[in-house]
């Protein structure tokens, strides 16, 4: 709803303030789970209609060419955060159950979430997110029926414009993604710019939030990393989930030679057997204790 975890959290203590200055007035006359996802959704709206969108780079502006790379950050807010799968993912369910949960939590869904009004947001997330009825959800907005369907409609048109590309989010990875993130670990932490080239998509996309730049092709992605991004070569990287997507917590080489400190948060989106996209998320000192990672390794 929010795109941003920090922002969820906000919202989750918001939601319990509210609960029980007013606990006084709840009638009973519907769940108290209900109650509370009418107030928390009322603190997201409240959120939301103070102005912001977050956004990944590729929906700001166009692929920025390798020769006019800069590094040029805006602020945190812009942007879309990335989020640990075990925040947001039933930690038991069926297996179909969580290949939907998955899909409505990567990157790109919650990209295409961000270009829907506050209302239809809500009204898409409830019913096809979370399943709730029509009539619930019409009761949880103090609206009809009807203008839930209607919302319903406008925001699956919406999101369907925008067309954002299917993941393979199997859970748990089989043995072909095991296999292409080992060769990619490898690839990565050898510097093996070849090895890395053929496990990139053709049109592969690499961005750096909180910088503005983003890269599209593999032969941009390995020129930036040979270039702007050389410091990163003998990098170590650890694995994790976000978005329903597999990730890396990324160490580069520390300056004093000794161990290595946190660099990025890397999600990495895999299509059709081959990368798609690496996210990496520059901000690690709130990524890494939000995901449990380790603040710095010492030398191998």
């Amino acid at each position: 709803m929010l795109g941003s975890a920090f922002e969820a959290e906000d919202a989750v203590q918001d939601t319990m303030v509210r609960a029980w200055k007013s606990f006084e007035k709840f009638e009973g006359r519907s769940s108290l789970r209900s109650w509370l996802y009418r107030i928390a959704t009322n603190v997201c709206l409240d959120m939301l209609n103070a102005g912001n969108r977050r956004a990944r780079p590729m929906d700001l502006s166009g692929p920025t060419p390798l020769a006019q790379a800069r590094l040029a950050s805006l602020p945190e807010n812009v942007w879309l955060e990335p989020v640990p799968d075990g925040r947001v993912l039933p930690s038991v369910a069926d297996p179909a159950e969580t290949a939907v949960s998955r899909e409505t939590i990567r990157l790109a869904f919650v990209a295409a979430l961000q270009h829907l009004p506050p209302k239809q947001r809500a009204v898409l997330i409830l019913r096809e997110v979370l399943a709730w009825k029509a009539s619930e959800v019409a009761e949880l907005l103090d609206t009809t029926v009807a203008s839930v369907n209607s919302a319903l409609q406008r925001a699956r048109a919406t999101i369907a414009e925008s067309e954002p590309a299917a993941t393979d989010t199997a859970d748990p990875l089989d043995e072909e993604q095991k296999e292409l993130l080992e060769r990619y670990v490898t690839a990565f932490e050898g510097y093996d710019m070849k090895a890395l080239t053929a496990l990139l998509h053709d049109d592969a996309k690499f961005t750096m939030p909180p910088y503005d730049l983003w890269l599209q092709g593999h032969d941009d992605i390995t020129g930036f990393m040979l270039t702007i991004g050389a410091g990163c070569r003998g990098s170590r990287l650890l694995p994790t989930m976000a978005n329903g997507t597999p990730a890396f917590a990324h160490y580069k080489p520390a300056e004093s030679g000794d161990g290595f400190t946190p660099w990025a948060l890397q999600v990495i989106e895999i299509e059709d057997g081959k990368i798609g996209t690496m996210h990496c998320f520059l901000d690690t000192e709130r990524w890494f204790p939000l995901f449990g990672l380790p603040p710095r390794l010492g030398k191998a």
